[in-house]
């Protein structure tokens, strides 16, 4: 082949003859395979025949070929494929088509096979075999439809099977998991429901037996799901009463079934399933408030009455707190906490005030009473003005007053076990009830008295009362040498925790100061010994094992507890089992110790002039503990992780919960990112489900937190395999977390992590690209190719050049304007260092060098082809293979541009290559320039 006087090797005219003949030959061989049925012969002979041709009439031929192999030996999906090949050369190839026809049929796509042979019988309507074909497939399909749309019969056969008492048990679990899966389809669910399902529904609830009452109960679930028609009716026909007692019972999962099932009514009612409700579904429901109004008025009544369990009230509970409060504060309309208020405020106070040692308890968890101050402190900052906050408060202090009796000490203990847990949810609320009169004078009281029920109460409401520094410097003044006494005395666990707890709170006043301690030297140290010697004895109850996690919460603060603590692992592991355990409210005091043993809390910058003038003029300065330093950190991450942090925060982040609350997602989040920063961390943590847990957290909960979680995702998404980090669908919900720190709030460290990992999952598949170019993160991306700093410049090339393989993103004019420019800038020669080294950012390089990336790029610079030049004869055999392999792409990518290459020094430098007798070294690097070569002569630009 030559041109202009330049030779350049290639195999001659001839070669390309001797294999079309080869490939003919192969063709007759198989179809004498073929006549004497082997056809695996036949097939082999084929499918060699196909890699020595390009003629399209030769390959059309043998793809039809062998796809009639494969009908014969029941490879039914290589046939259909075959057969699709040869149609895409030929689309009336009447022969492929009705073999694919034929393939499709016993794969079961009948629709599909349907339209190949009605095209068959298009192109020759008197060849009998397709008619009669039609008509097979037509019967089949209509068959098909009626079996499936039938959903009557099979509704009713299953209601037979569930009420017939002789039924097995396992042909009964069948039908209600059929019954459960139909109710949750759309025409499932509108066929039970028009085919008197929901009066069999109520039979199935009317037999008694837990698993059947359990099957209607999610069958009615999904079929109240985004319906509100149907959803009404539905609440009418069972009545609210009945599900609220069905709420009520011992059984865990048949309370849990139920709450569901209310929750898609009230999502449905409301509208919070987000479907559009119009015709005649929006005829059939006038006005829905009453039916919310109702349902609001009935799960109040569950909170005071004691036929319903403890698991009953905690779902009634959870119901309220994601029901009423507004989820959105610049929405005007709170009506519903103002009934609430109204109508169920003191129900509400009334299990807040339960003390589970009294007779007259109600039945509770050891999650009812967090619940209902988390309840309390939502209503409260869903108010609107002062004067709906007092009418709260003076509700608060009327129930609270009214309970004092001096002739009943079980209602004083009420009265302050009620300001102990609002002091648990609207803690200024709290602080105003303890300024009422008798109330800090019972709880001196009752820290004396004889009864230890009493001593408990008073001791936890001291701990609560003392969570400010103002408030606790005042019970440092009255109250120490009061729990000192208790501790001192008592003979009760149960109490000796609690009064440790207060100590431990009072004792780290300071919090992280190391200057400021309210103890003697080594006090904290003692306490939290103390609390870890209780955390790790099983034979003490979860409730009280609960506090010394609470103290050690507070203690924590100090570096010396906090690094003997992760020495412990006995005590960790502890912790973390009691982080997995039914009982949710230590989950806060969980998180707040993990924040302060990975030191992931806010720090204020110390600026040095300020600090002395704060020397000079006499005030206290904060002061760093030692064992704050980065080392003593890292070393504390590390015995975490060995401990089984990651699985105890996977579980926590599971509770569906309202104590669950955003301010302890944010804490999670902030371990997370704290776990994370070390890139060697990560694969442990991926390991363990720590990429899972982390999505939720970067969905939901503070503006910050989901900042923290968001960062922290970006950490794993930028080292991590995304198939193996977010397994399935997951991976989707990484992108928007991702993209919303590509933000100029943000610090430069969160957008370089977060371009990394977009860069990682741009380069896992197209939908990945199409899900980042729909949350329109192109624009962003395309601003940080223009940033002075040099690593952001980098990582969102980088990015971009994964991205411009999707097609809409090249017809993009963001992506495609930004790769341009940016392309133009690095191939310019002042980054061109980026492009030699082999092992800076060589994901870079390679993204420069995919098939279809370069039909954006711009028409060469003298400098632009001199760098190419100089990559392609580079010293180094890794760089000058890249060269190779950017200019076999842009010679690919654009005949124009193709044609200009070759008209420069580039085909002198490929032919110089081309040529040299490739050894083992220099294999790659010779068939990629010998390939450039090949590519300019189907161009025409080089000839024989």
């Amino acid at each position: 082949f030559c041109s202009s006087g330049r030779g350049a090797w290639s195999p001659g005219p001839q070669i390309w003859g001797v294999w079309e003949v080869e490939a003919v030959q192969l063709k007759e061989e198989g179809n004498r395979h073929f006549q004497l049925q082997d056809y695996k012969a036949a097939t082999k002979s084929y499918s060699q025949a196909l890699k020595l041709t390009k003629d399209k009439t030769l390959l059309a031929t043998l793809y039809r070929n062998r796809a009639a192999c494969g009908l014969k030996t029941e490879s039914y999906v290589q046939a259909a494929s075959d057969a699709s090949r040869a149609i895409d050369i030929n689309s009336s190839d009447i022969k492929a088509l009705y073999r694919r026809c034929q393939a499709l049929e016993r794969l079961g796509k009948l629709d599909q096979a349907f339209k190949d042979v009605q095209r068959c019988a298009t192109l020759e309507p008197r060849n009998q075999n397709f008619q009669e074909t039609l008509r097979r497939l037509n019967t089949s399909i209509q068959e098909k439809l009626r079996v499936q749309f039938s959903t009557d019969a099979r509704v009713q056969k299953m209601f037979e099977i569930l009420l017939d008492e002789n039924t097995d048990a396992d042909k009964l679990e069948k039908a209600a998991n059929n019954l459960i899966v139909l109710g949750r389809e759309e025409a499932g669910a509108e066929k039970i429901f028009q085919g008197n399902g929901v009066a069999l529904l109520l039979q199935l609830l009317d037999t008694k037996r837990p698993e059947l009452v359990l099957a209607a109960v999610r069958t009615l679930s999904g079929m109240c799901s985004g319906h509100r028609a149907r959803a009404t009716a539905i609440l009418h026909a069972v009545r609210i009463d009945r599900i609220c007692s069905l709420m009520s019972v011992e059984n865990e999962e048949m309370s849990l079934a139920v709450c569901n099932l209310l929750q898609a009514v009230i999502d449905s009612l409301s509208g919070e399933d987000k479907q559009e409700h119009r015709g005649k579904e929006e005829a059939l429901v006038l006005d829905t408030k009453k039916d919310l109004k109702q349902i609001t008025s009935h799960l109040l009544d569950m909170l005071v009455s004691k036929k319903v369990s403890g698991l009953g009230r905690d779902q009634a509970l959870n119901l309220l707190n994601k029901n009423v409060p507004r989820k959105d504060l610049a929405m005007h309309d709170n009506s519903r906490t103002v009934y609430v208020v109204d109508n169920g405020l003191r129900k509400i106070l009334k299990v807040v005030g339960q003390v589970p040692d009294l007779p007259s308890c109600l039945p509770l968890t050891d999650n009812t009473r967090m619940l209902a101050s988390i309840l309390i402190n939502k209503l409260y900052d869903d108010l609107r003005c002062d004067p709906e906050r007092d009418h709260f408060r003076k509700i608060c202090e009327e129930y609270i007053t009214g309970k004092f009796d001096p002739q009943d000490m079980d209602k004083n203990l009420n009265a302050i076990q009620t300001v102990s847990g609002i002091l648990q949810g609207p803690f200024d609320l709290g602080n105003q009830l303890l300024g009422l009169k008798g109330v800090m004078e019972m709880m001196v009281a009752l820290c004396g008295s004889e009864r230890e029920t009493d001593q408990l109460v008073a001791v936890e409401a001291l701990i609560h009362a003392s969570t400010k520094l103002s408030r606790a410097t005042f019970i440092i003044t009255n109250g120490v040498s009061l729990l000192k006494q208790i501790y001192k005395t008592t003979k009760n666990e149960k109490i000796k925790i609690r009064t440790l707890v207060g100590l431990c709170k009072l004792g780290s006043a300071g919090g992280t100061d190391y200057g400021l301690r309210q103890f003697a030297e080594g006090s904290t140290e003692k306490l939290a010994k103390q609390c870890r010697k209780w955390l790790c004895n099983a034979s003490i109850d979860t409730r009280t094992r609960r506090w010394a996690v609470e103290g050690l919460a507070y203690l924590t603060l100090d570096a010396d507890v906090k690094d003997d603590f992760v020495q412990d692992i006995p005590a960790l592991q502890a912790m973390f089992e009691l982080a997995k355990s039914s009982d949710k409210t230590i989950l806060y005091s969980v998180a707040t110790t993990l924040v302060n043993c990975t030191n992931s809390y806010d720090v204020k910058e110390v600026i040095p002039e300020l600090v002395q003038l704060a020397k000079f003029s006499k005030q206290h300065v904060p002061e760093e503990h030692p064992k704050d330093k980065k080392d003593f950190i890292d070393m504390r991450v590390k015995r975490l992780l060995k401990a089984g942090v990651i699985s105890a925060l996977a579980c926590m982040v599971k509770a569906d919960s309202a104590i669950l609350t955003d301010q302890t997602k944010e804490l999670l989040a902030r371990v997370f990112l704290a776990l994370c920063d070390n890139p060697k961390d990560r694969g442990t943590i991926v390991a363990q489900g720590g990429g899972k847990a982390l999505i939720p957290l970067a969905l939901e909960g503070t503006d910050v937190g989901k900042v923290k979680a968001a960062h922290a995702l970006a950490k794993i998404a930028a080292v991590s395999n995304p198939d193996i980090a977010f397994p399935g669908e997951r991976v989707y919900e990484v992108v928007r977390p991702l993209v919303s720190l590509l933000d100029t709030q943000r610090d430069g460290i969160q957008n370089y992590e977060a371009l990394l990992g977009l860069t990682n999952l741009s380069g896992r598949s197209d939908k990945l690209r199409q899900k980042i170019f729909k949350e329109r993160a192109l624009p962003d991306i395309e601003n940080y190719m223009f940033e002075n700093h040099d690593q952001l410049r980098q990582a969102a090339t980088e990015c971009m050049c994964n991205m411009v393989v999707n097609k809409e993103v090249r017809h993009d004019r963001h992506g495609a304007h930004g790769l341009e420019k940016r392309l133009q800038i690095l191939f310019s020669g002042c980054e061109s260092q980026l492009l030699w080294r082999d092992g800076d950012h060589p994901r870079l390089l390679l993204s420069f060098s995919r098939p279809g990336q370069c039909s954006n790029s711009p028409a060469p610079t003298s400098q632009w082809l001199e760098i190419l030049q100089r990559l392609c004869l580079h010293d180094q055999l890794s760089v000058q293979h890249r060269g190779l392999v950017i200019a076999y792409n842009l010679l690919a990518a654009d005949a124009e541009l193709a044609k200009k290459l070759v008209e420069s020094e580039l085909l002198e430098i490929l032919t110089v290559v081309g040529k040299q007798e490739p050894d083992e070294k220099k294999a790659e690097v010779v068939q990629t320039a010998r390939e450039c070569l090949i590519k300019c002569m189907d161009y025409g630009f080089i000839k024989p």
